[in-house]
């Protein structure tokens, strides 16, 4: 899959079945409370087939799904989570995951941001975005056409 990104960058990403093409190894995120941020990333993910979350022996909640890794934990600072001010965290899935994974998020504590799932004017992007509960901006991606 190649997806070139918006604005005048110029960069495109290439992912390949085997992963050798991806840049990133894992993505992570802070939650004040895990046990609530389980709940809303069992149910996205789980909208898109992922299996539930795993708490790993430092109590973070670990996915693993089409070759992934999210992690959700407690700072290790002790101050408290929040979200990226302007950032985002993709996820690439169908329209119709897009459309399941806003909804189970909207149902589990996540909040709705932007417009509502659905292809973007003068883009060539399906998008969904949602907040989960401690702030962090999530985005559901597919290229069309």
């Amino acid at each position: 899959m190649a997806l070139t990104l918006p604005g005048n960058s110029g960069h495109t990403l290439t992912t390949t079945d085997n992963g050798e093409d991806f840049m990133f190894s894992h993505v992570m995120v802070g939650a004040d409370d895990i046990d609530v941020a389980k709940k809303f990333y069992d149910a996205t993910f789980g909208a898109i087939g992922a299996a539930p979350g795993v708490i790993d022996q430092h109590g973070r909640i670990v996915y693993q799904h089409n070759g992934g890794i999210y992690i959700v934990t407690k700072p290790i600072n002790g101050e408290p989570a929040s979200g990226a001010n302007g950032g985002t965290i993709g996820f690439a899935m169908s329209p119709a995951q897009a459309d399941a994974w806003w909804q189970a998020g909207k149902d589990n504590g996540g909040t709705a941001v932007e417009d509502p799932p659905g292809p973007r004017e003068g883009s060539p992007y399906y998008l969904a975005y949602l907040r989960d509960p401690s702030g962090n901006k999530l985005c559901a991606l597919h290229v069309l056409g």
